[in-house]
C-alpha cells in the first residue's frame, strides 16, 4: 500500500478545504440576487396584501410600483427625513423601502433618536391614500411581525397582515393563518379622540369595541405579543400620524 507523508496531507487538504470554499463562494454569490430579488418581492407583496391588494409575487414589484406611488423614512418625532416619489428619490439619500427595518426599531427601542422607520403610501383607484407601516414584536416563540394599513385619516384600520418565525400551528400561527383574525382589525381606530389608544388584543372582547379585538383561542402569549406589538410599533409613528390630521 502506497504511503503518503504528512507534508502531503497537509497540502492536499490545504487545497481541497480553498477548492470547496471558492466554490461554495461562487454559489453564493450567483444565489444571493436571486434571493434578494424574492425577500424584496415578499416584503412588496406583504405591503399590497395589507392594502387589500392580493398579487402573486412574480407580478409585486411591478403592481407595487403602480400603486405605492411614494415611500417615506420618518422619524420618532415625525419629522421626513427621506422621500422617494414614482422612483425618483425626492428627499434625503435612502430609499425609505431598503431600510432595514429590524436595525432601525432596535434603534427606537434603545432610544436612539436616529431611528427612521418607512411609511408607504398606497393610492386606491379612486385617488384615496392608505398608510401602510410595518410592525415588529415577540410572540410566544420568536419574533413576529406585519404591516397595517390605515384609511386617509390616518386612524381606521384599512386592513393588517401578519407573519411569525415560530408560532405553533393552528395556535399562535393562527395570525397568519386564520383569515378571520387579521380580518378583526378591520375598522378598528388606533385613536380616542387626540389619545393614541392602540389596538388590544383580548379574551372575550366582543364586535363593538372600537379599539380591541379578541384573542386567538388557545394562543395567549401570542395574541400579548400581537398586542404588544402593535403598541410599541404604531406609537412610533404617532407624531406623523397627527400631522396628517392637521
Amino acid at each position: 500500500m502506497k504511503s503518503f507523508s504528512n507534508r502531503y496531507i497537509y497540502i492536499y487538504s490545504t487545497v481541497l478545504v480553498v477548492v470547496v470554499a471558492a466554490i461554495l463562494a461562487i454559489v453564493s454569490m450567483v444565489l444571493r440576487k436571486p434571493q434578494d430579488n424574492n425577500i424584496k418581492a415578499e416584503q412588496m407583496q406583504m405591503i399590497l396584501q395589507a392594502a387589500n391588494k392580493t398579487v402573486e409575487r412574480v407580478e409585486a414589484e411591478k403592481v407595487y410600483n403602480n400603486y405605492v406611488t411614494t415611500e417615506l423614512g420618518v422619524k420618532a418625532n415625525g419629522e421626513v427625513v427621506a422621500k422617494y416619489t414614482n422612483g425618483k428619490q425626492e428627499l434625503g439619500d435612502i430609499r425609505p423601502f431598503s431600510l432595514n427595518i429590524k436595525d432601525e426599531y432596535k434603534k427606537y427601542k434603545a432610544n436612539n433618536n436616529d431611528a427612521v422607520l418607512p411609511v408607504f403610501v398606497y393610492t386606491k383607484e379612486d385617488g384615496e391614500s392608505i398608510y401602510v407601516v410595518p410592525v415588529r414584536g415577540i410572540g410566544l416563540w420568536d419574533e413576529i411581525w406585519g404591516y397595517v394599513a390605515l384609511k386617509s385619516d390616518a386612524n381606521t384600520v384599512e386592513n393588517v397582515v401578519f407573519d411569525h418565525a415560530g408560532e405553533t400551528p393552528g395556535l399562535g400561527g393562527n395570525i397568519k393563518d386564520d383569515p378571520s383574525f387579521p380580518a378583526s382589525f378591520v375598522g378598528k381606530t388606533i385613536f380616542e379622540g387626540d389619545d393614541f389608544v392602540s389596538i388590544a388584543v383580548e379574551k372575550r372582547v366582543g364586535k363593538d369595541n372600537p379599539h380591541k379585538v379578541d384573542a386567538l383561542t388557545g394562543a395567549t402569549l401570542t395574541s400579548n405579543g400581537v398586542s404588544d406589538m402593535l403598541k410599541e410599533s404604531l406609537k412610533f409613528y404617532v407624531p406623523y400620524f397627527k400631522s396628517l390630521k392637521k
